[in-house]
């Protein structure tokens, strides 16, 4: 098969011919038909995010595929079956603090680097072998435009953070970081799950208007000043009303002041989700108040990816419609062209700007 190979940190990605995976016992093998690619995979291929992959490798995060060989264990699966194909894998011999690996992308300690060394490749290949447990079938729309449904990668992630914040409907939420590509999803995903009103604040005027302009008055946008108290007060007084929960998913590049002005609005007995990268470049601690914390019984609580049950979740909300894929712009290029479309990923990071991966595509 062909793949795109990343042969070292701060070289372009190579695309070759390298062998077809064989599934074990447990594991499926899938046709690659779209694959999303991150607004910073630049970074994590350069080297610059120092994340832990050990090339040569095939990197790339989850996708969209057509299975073509099903393992013995699997009961529901079938060959032919149009599935999502979730990065996320963890260990089976743990079942209360597995170890995790983002397959073809990322890992976390060392038992999620013996997954990684095992499940070593990702999505950017014209096949992928994948855990049976991490495949979840697809209504057969999804096959009319696998790029456009690709956006899975960017959508289960805020879903599994509003899920572990326990967003209910009628409520408000700020999503700190709501200009950006992760942050605009929440924007997007919490409205679908019947967010009252979401508060949006943002240095960028236009991704605001964008937001504003798509959901109408349940969206608050909030122009940020960078000023701590400013855009506190700017912030509670956009929501009307108190600030149930708060999801920070803001970039390693933005202060932890951000994050913890965006925080520090939520109401008493309120919860704040991260799962942003603040700190991951170094800078200051988040440094939330105890206190403020303590007499105000404030939930926080970090939260990396999601549960495997927020990938069905996630994709009832598309099938259904409840959250609509068809204002989003996808730009899909062949694998052939794999720089091109993570160069052209790096400078359209927006909301609801989407780059996609075709691996049949010349």
């Amino acid at each position: 098969m062909r793949a795109a190979v990343l042969t070292q940190f701060g070289a372009p990605l190579t695309v070759r011919e390298v062998p077809d995976p064989e599934a074990g016992g447990g594991e499926v093998v899938v046709e690659v038909l779209a694959a999303g690619v991150a607004p910073y995979a630049a970074e994590v291929f350069s080297g610059e995010r120092n994340y832990p992959l050990v090339p040569p490798v095939v990197p790339g995060i989850g996708g969209v595929g057509r299975i073509v060989h099903v393992g013995p264990d699997a009961t529901r699966l079938r060959v032919g079956d149009l599935v999502w194909c979730d990065s996320t894998v963890r260990s089976r011999d743990d079942a209360l603090t597995p170890d995790i690996t983002l397959q073809g992308w990322s890992s976390r300690g060392e038992g999620g680097a013996r997954l990684a060394r095992y499940l070593h490749d990702g999505s950017f290949a014209e096949l992928m072998r994948v855990p049976t447990e991490n495949v979840f079938p697809l209504p057969a729309a999804a096959g009319d435009d696998p790029a456009r449904w690709a956006a899975l990668t960017v959508h289960v992630i805020p879903y599994g953070g509003l899920l572990a914040g326990g967003l209910a409907a009628g409520e408000t939420l700020l999503v700190s970081g709501a200009t950006g590509n992760l942050g605009s999803s929440a924007v997007a995903v919490a409205l679908a799950m019947g967010a009252g009103r979401v508060v949006a604040p943002g240095r960028n005027k236009a991704a605001l208007d964008l937001l504003a302009d798509r959901f109408g008055p349940r969206l608050r946008p909030v122009p940020l000043t960078g000023d701590e108290a400013t855009d506190r007060t700017a912030m509670s007084t956009a929501a009307d009303g108190p600030i149930d929960m708060v999801i920070d998913l803001l970039p390693p590049s933005a202060p932890s002041s951000a994050a913890r002005t965006a925080a520090m609005t939520v109401r008493e007995y309120g919860r704040v989700v991260l799962m942003g990268g603040v700190g991951m470049l170094g800078g200051h601690d988040l440094a939330l108040p105890y206190p403020w914390i303590m007499r105000n019984s404030i939930t926080v609580r970090g939260q990396w990816m999601y549960p495997r049950s927020a990938n069905v979740g996630i994709i009832r909300l598309l099938a259904s419609g409840t959250l609509d894929l068809a204002p989003e712009k996808v730009r899909s290029f062949g694998l052939n062209a794999v720089n091109d479309a993570v160069t052209y990923a790096a400078s359209h990071g927006g909301p609801f700007d989407r780059t996609a991966l075709i691996p049949s595509a010349r």
